[in-house]
C-alpha cells in the first residue's frame, strides 16, 4: 500500500493543478498560457477562450480603474496569441467598442476618450455605426476563402485549348539584359478567337485603345471612351466572379449598394493620377492592362490578350522567358500574364 501513497499524491496534485487552471482563482490578467485549460487574460473575450469565472472574478471592479499604460510590451506579448482579425496598430479601422488590450499601441473602447488613449482616427470612425466594429471585421481566412470561390465561379475565362503557347528559349536571369531574340517563332501559336466575341472580352477589347502609349502624358476621355468604361463594368458585374465578390463585401457591410460598389471599381481601375508633373496622367487599368512606354521601356502590360493581337499585328516581339517551374512553362503560365520577363525581353 505503501508503494502506491506517491502515485496517489501525484494524481491528486495533478487534479488539484488541472482544477487551478480552468478557474481564474489568482490569474486575472496573467499573460497568455498555451497549456492552460481557458485564459484569464484581457485578450480571452476576442479569442472566447476565457474561464468560466473570468466575468466574476476579473471584471467586476474594471470600471473603477484606469487601464495600464503601455510599458514593456515585447515582454508581455512574446507569448500572447496572435489576433485572427486584420487590425492595424494605430488605428480603429475593425476595432471599434473592442475590449481594453493594454498591448495595444491606442485604444477604441468607449472609455478611451476619459483616459485619452484613443487612436487618432477614433472619432472619424467609432461616433457611429459602421464596417470598423470589432464585431464586423474581416477575418484572415475569409479572403482565401472568397478568393478560392471566385476562382471556382470563373466559367468565362479561356479554357486550356482555347490557348497554345509556343515558349521556345527558356534563359536564366542574368542573360535577362542581353535584349537577344532567341525566339524566331512567335509565343502564340493559336487563340480561339470566339472568345472575343463574348460581352466581357469585346467590351474589355474596346478600352485597349483608349490610352497614350507614352507615360507622362495626360490622358482625356471622349463621351465615348466613358461610355466604353461604363460598358465593360457593367458586363463584368453579370458575370458570377463579380456577383460572388459583391455578394462577400455586401455581407461584410462594406458596400450597400451595387451601385456604390461599380462607382468605387470605376474609380479604382479607371480613376487618373499623377506620377509626375503633370496630373491625371495615368491609371490602373492603362498601366495594368494597356501598358506604358516610359524611357524606352514597357511598363505594365500585364495581359495575354492585348499582347496576343499586338504580336499579331507585329508590334511586339517575343525575346524567350525567363523559367521558374517546368522548362516548357513560360512566364505566360506562371504569373507573369505577358508572357515576357520586364521588357528587356520584349520589343513594343
Amino acid at each position: 500500500m505503501k508503494a502506491c501513497v506517491p502515485l496517489i499524491v501525484a494524481v491528486l496534485g495533478g487534479l488539484a493543478w488541472a482544477g487551478q487552471m480552468e478557474s481564474c482563482a489568482s490569474r486575472c490578467n496573467e499573460k497568455f498560457d498555451r497549456d492552460a485549460a481557458c485564459q484569464c487574460d484581457r485578450r480571452c473575450p476576442r479569442h472566447g477562450d476565457c474561464c468560466e469565472d473570468y466575468e466574476r472574478l476579473c471584471t467586476a471592479d474594471e470600471d473603477l480603474k484606469e487601464p495600464e499604460p503601455f510599458l514593456e510590451l515585447e515582454e508581455e506579448t512574446e507569448g500572447a496569441p496572435a489576433s485572427d482579425l486584420y487590425l492595424a496598430p494605430n488605428s480603429c479601422r475593425g476595432r471599434c467598442l473592442e475590449a481594453f488590450d493594454k498591448h495595444h499601441l491606442c485604444h477604441c473602447n468607449a472609455r478611451c476618450p476619459k483616459f485619452g488613449n484613443c487612436c487618432e482616427d477614433f472619432e472619424s470612425l467609432c461616433r457611429h455605426e459602421g464596417f470598423s466594429h470589432i464585431s464586423e471585421a474581416i477575418t484572415k481566412g475569409e479572403p482565401q476563402s472568397i478568393s478560392e470561390k471566385i476562382y471556382r465561379a470563373d466559367t468565362n475565362k479561356a479554357q486550356k485549348e482555347d490557348i497554345v503557347l509556343n515558349s521556345q528559349k527558356c534563359i536564366s536571369p542574368s542573360e535577362a539584359r542581353d535584349q537577344v531574340d532567341r525566339c524566331p517563332e512567335p509565343l502564340f501559336t493559336y487563340v480561339n478567337e470566339k472568345l472575343f466575341s463574348k460581352p466581357t472580352y469585346a467590351a474589355f477589347i474596346n478600352l485597349l485603345d483608349n490610352y497614350q502609349r507614352a507615360a507622362g502624358r495626360g490622358e482625356h476621355f471622349t463621351a465615348q471612351q466613358l461610355a466604353e468604361q461604363d460598358t465593360f463594368l457593367s458586363e463584368v458585374m453579370k458575370t458570377a466572379v463579380m456577383k460572388e465578390l459583391y455578394g462577400f463585401l455586401h455581407q461584410q457591410s462594406r458596400y450597400s449598394t451595387k451601385q456604390e460598389f461599380v462607382n468605387d471599381l470605376k474609380n479604382m481601375w479607371f480613376g487618373l493620377y499623377s506620377r509626375g508633373k503633370e496630373e491625371g496622367h495615368t491609371g490602373g487599368f492603362e498601366h495594368v492592362f494597356s501598358g506604358e512606354v516610359k524611357k524606352g521601356k514597357v511598363t505594365g502590360f500585364h495581359n495575354w490578350i492585348h499582347f496576343y493581337m499586338q504580336e499579331k499585328e507585329g508590334l511586339v516581339d517575343y525575346y524567350s522567358h525567363i523559367c521558374d517551374g517546368p522548362e516548357e512553362w513560360p512566364r505566360e503560365i506562371q504569373g507573369y500574364p505577358n508572357g515576357c520577363y520586364g521588357t528587356k525581353l520584349c520589343k513594343l
